[in-house]
């Protein structure tokens, strides 16, 4: 069995558009690195992008974003998927909920996720819940990861592995383990 980096909402309207995470700004080159030597590694790198339609839940908490087909829904350029990469659309908070990540994930025999992007309270905390449920071991590279403010971030990250076992390392350790 293999692992796979997941990228969650590293959008335009995530860093700098509607819902901006000026927090979210220091992540980018960790995740860069990370990317850059999962492609080398052969390991699959996956996108799980808000893909909002007008009637999603989840606007009547935060407003119009990640709208389905906008530019604010893009991936920014900074990390845009290359070639070879998978991009899932998602309408809540969790990845795999109304997805095909579960069946994607399997047919490229993973079961270790490195899930990684924003916010460490809301999306990853989802998407890590529903990958735990489903009996995947989890990794969280602590600088490739993060929330609107330091509280959130830090209860984010605890939660996580108190209540999944969530593994918690920098960029760099996981490298080393890909």
């Amino acid at each position: 069995m293999g692992k796979a980096v997941i990228v969650i909402d590293m959008l335009e309207d995530f860093v700098y558009g509607k819902l901006k995470c000026e927090r979210a700004l220091r992540i980018i080159p960790p995740l860069k690195k990370l990317l850059a030597e999962a492609r080398k590694r052969k390991v699959p790198v996956i996108y799980s992008n808000d893909a909002h339609l007008p009637i999603d839940n989840e606007l009547n908490v935060w407003g119009p974003h990640g709208m389905k087909g906008t530019k604010e829904a893009e991936v920014i350029k900074e990390i845009k998927p290359e070639k070879g990469d998978y991009v899932i659309g998602k309408r809540t908070y969790s990845g795999f909920f109304g997805t095909d990540l579960d069946m994607l994930l399997r047919d490229l025999k993973v079961d270790t996720v490195i899930i990684t992007g924003l916010h460490a309270n809301i999306c990853v905390r989802h998407t890590s819940a529903d990958a735990f449920f489903r009996g995947y071991k989890i990794i969280i590279p602590e600088d490739a990861v993060e929330a609107f403010t330091e509280k959130d971030y830090n209860e984010g990250l605890e939660y996580l592995k108190m209540c999944y076992k969530a593994e918690v390392k920098k960029v760099d350790e996981v490298i080393k383990e890909l």
